[in-house]
């Protein structure tokens, strides 16, 4: 049986967030590291950049879902990464993997191989990147996608049917897939790559959603996240004038994004 996502689940999902303040955990980037916390407050969970051996495992064992982001892996950042995948893997804390311009920089793909052992309920990345993640291309133009959603689809369902996570892909048209099941979500702005963090805040995103509904399925939740993502996006665009404008009304409308924004706009395939 397909599995969908309807404007009213996704209202569902968000009401259970807000309700429930899911505590996020992101090892994340240095660049994106405010907008990502920011961007968490907006919509109603918790964030918390606890990112440091001897804290990072301890702390992921209590948070509601964790966030690994490979956008600048120090080696202590590493080495957290590393103590905190193997900690929600024992707990059962659901985390993300986002697997920042993998496939051409040996360090982080180095460390995303790694990480992939410790099955990620969801990976989140560009079609560049999750190509070069399932070993079938070089990945991107650093951090910029140079393929297009459905190029990834194939890549997409392998990394999923081999580590059972349910797999993101971000773009026009967002792909969100558990291997068999395909969602597609057709909202969202162009600005949300020209400011800092577009992308990476929506792996803590997603992180809040699957946090905050365990029970629920993962493609749903991780699909809800899209939604409720790409769906503020477009109202902040409709109030912004530029990218620098909109990264402010992107936080508000993550704050304010509501039951009939989400029913008027939502558009899922």
């Amino acid at each position: 049986m397909s599995i969908r996502l309807t404007p009213d689940l996704t209202i569902d999902l968000l009401a259970q967030l807000r309700a429930g303040t899911p505590l996020v955990q992101s090892l994340t980037n240095v660049v994106v590291t405010n907008f990502t916390a920011n961007a968490l407050l907006a919509l109603g969970a918790a964030p918390a950049m606890t990112d440091i051996p001897g804290e990072a495992g301890p702390f992921a064992r209590i948070a509601s879902g964790v966030l690994i982001n490979l956008g600048t892996p120090t080696a202590e950042q590493r080495e957290a990464m590393a103590e905190a995948a193997v900690v929600v893997a024992d707990a059962g804390t659901p985390w993300v993997l986002d697997p920042v311009a993998v496939g051409s920089l040996p360090v982080r793909t180095r460390l995303a191989a790694e990480l992939l052992e410790r099955r990620p309920a969801v990976i989140r990345g560009n079609a560049s990147e999750i190509i070069a993640l399932a070993g079938q291309g070089a990945g991107g133009r650093g951090v910029d996608a140079t393929d297009n959603p459905e190029d990834a689809l194939p890549a997409a369902q392998l990394l999923a049917g081999k580590y059972g996570s349910v797999v993101a892909v971000s773009g026009s048209v967002d792909l969100v897939t558990d291997g068999q099941d395909v969602l597609r979500i057709g909202n969202g702005h162009p600005w949300l790559t020209r400011i800092t963090g577009g992308g990476c805040a929506l792996g803590a995103v997603t992180a809040a959603f699957l946090g905050a509904a365990p029970d629920v399925d993962r493609l749903a939740a991780a699909a809800a996240g899209t939604a409720v993502y790409t769906v503020a996006a477009e109202i902040a665009a409709e109030q912004a004038a530029g990218p620098g404008s909109f990264a402010v009304a992107f936080l508000d409308a993550l704050a304010a994004v509501d039951a009939a924004d989400l029913t008027s706009r939502l558009v899922i395939s």
